[in-house]
């Protein structure tokens, strides 16, 4: 039998497995640590009912790390799978795609990953891995390929420009991070961009791609033995390299600040906020079920409720705590028709002020505890789910417990604990405000 014909019948008897298998009640995952001979960080979860691994391999190479040249880490890691330990773009993908395996990249502004998923079968799961070590290992970062991404990293740049959303996101960030690392969009400027050259690429990939700036997390039909081996497969051939340094601290504001862009739609996009937490806030609990109550938690926040329900001013409307490596955003946004911006920005304000000053009601801190913790299972429902919170894990050095524990710390959070946190976190005096559109239509 073939290897494309392998895979289509291990594909077919994994699918005729899952529609057999039971459904079990989900219990948080039992987290393995280790850490690689060159210093890789290792988190792995067993998940023997699936006979498929994924493997995420997580390095501190974000666009943070860009140094001034925008745009360099999503190059890099754009250009992992266009060439590598001499093979082409093609080959790679025809490689993967013979054995079944599927293969992601990201870059973010605190992050850099490069996912593969793969059956467990030997005669599959070994070509896969070799290819995916390769590509980290003996990237060529080949000329063509460089101009190719660069070409796609304009046409997406272009694409901003004209996408009123992203135009409010870029001014948002400019606006509430100044001179920090945060501030630069991920995928650079034009400018940037065209500027940026090969030896920048092969200098930050030698930098940054090393296993001591690594995390590996693996979940999958493996036993810790396979896992072990697996890990030093994937990253063993790196260098061990150094972590990258501390990112500079995020400035408080001192003042408002508003910035208006006009754009040719029929809506205005607002987003309001400041610096936010960092990962490991103490806070982070309380104000991660207190903006469930604000704007999180879907068509049962106040938000929801305020500019949408009562008043037609929004069809969405959210608030967002994004911890970082640094301090993240704390950020609020809508999206209304021009003629209404001005009163969906008042309302907007209005709810968060009263927030912030006498926190959530009884009934609504209890609401959210068991909306938080009934959709819990959810989140860990699939080892896609495993394995991306075994990163998030593993990057911001969280407990291994922190999965297990989850809903006991959200039932512990009290309103006090609400309100003290949201009073020491966000402060209405110093918000950043940004509006794009006002420009009539498209």
């Amino acid at each position: 039998m073939s290897n494309p014909e392998r895979t289509n019948a291990w594909l077919a008897a994994l699918l005729l497995l899952f529609l057999l298998l039971p459904l079990p009640a989900l219990a948080a995952p039992d987290i393995q640590h280790w850490e690689t001979g060159n210093g890789a960080r290792v988190y792995f979860v067993p998940t023997p009912a699936l006979p498929m691994v994924d493997v995420r391999v997580v390095f501190d190479a974000g666009s943070a790390r860009n140094d001034g040249h925008g745009g360099l880490a999503t190059l890099v890691n754009g250009l992992l799978a266009e060439g590598a330990g001499g093979l082409d773009a093609d080959t790679i993908a025809a490689r993967l795609e013979s054995v079944g395996a599927q293969l992601d990249n990201d870059a973010l502004r605190d992050m850099a990953v490069v996912s593969l998923r793969s059956l467990t079968d030997p005669e599959l799961l070994a070509p896969a891995v070799a290819t995916f070590a390769t590509l980290l290992a003996q990237p060529d970062f080949p000329d063509t390929a460089l101009e190719r991404v660069r070409q796609q990293m304009l046409v997406a740049l272009e694409q901003e420009r004209q996408d009123p959303a992203a135009q409010a996101r870029n001014a948002w960030y400019r606006a509430v991070y100044g001179d920090h690392p945060y501030a630069a969009p991920t995928l650079g400027t034009p400018e940037s961009v065209n500027a940026l050259t090969r030896a920048q690429v092969v200098a930050f990939q030698r930098r940054f791609y090393v296993a001591r700036n690594a995390v590996v997390a693996i979940v999958g039909d493996l036993d810790r033995g396979r896992a072990e081996a697996l890990a030093d497969q994937v990253i063993g051939r790196l260098p061990a390299g150094e972590p990258a340094p501390p990112l500079p601290p995020v400035a408080a504001l001192t003042a408002p600040r508003s910035v208006t862009v006009a754009f040719p739609s029929a809506q205005t996009h607002v987003l309001v906020g400041q610096p936010g937490i960092d990962r490991r806030d103490p806070d982070y609990f309380p104000l991660y079920v207190g903006n469930h109550i604000l704007g999180g938690g879907g068509f049962t926040s106040r938000l929801t409720r305020e500019v949408r329900d009562e008043r037609g001013l929004s069809y969405s409307v959210y608030s967002a705590f994004v911890p970082m490596r640094a301090r993240g955003p704390f950020l609020l946004g809508l999206q209304t028709r021009n003629d209404q911006a001005g009163e969906a920005l008042t309302v907007l304000n209005a709810v968060l002020d009263k927030f912030v000053a006498g926190g959530p009601t009884a009934a609504e801190l209890e609401a959210a505890k068991r909306n938080i913790t009934g959709g819990f299972p959810l989140r860990i429902d699939s080892n896609a789910n495993i394995v991306e919170y075994l990163a998030l894990i593993g990057f911001y050095r969280l407990p291994l417990d922190y999965l297990d524990t989850f809903n006991d710390r959200v039932e512990a959070v009290t309103a006090a604990q609400v309100r003290a946190a949201f009073a020491r976190r966000v402060h209405p005096d110093r918000l950043v405000t940004v509006t794009v559109g006002g420009g009539g239509e498209g």
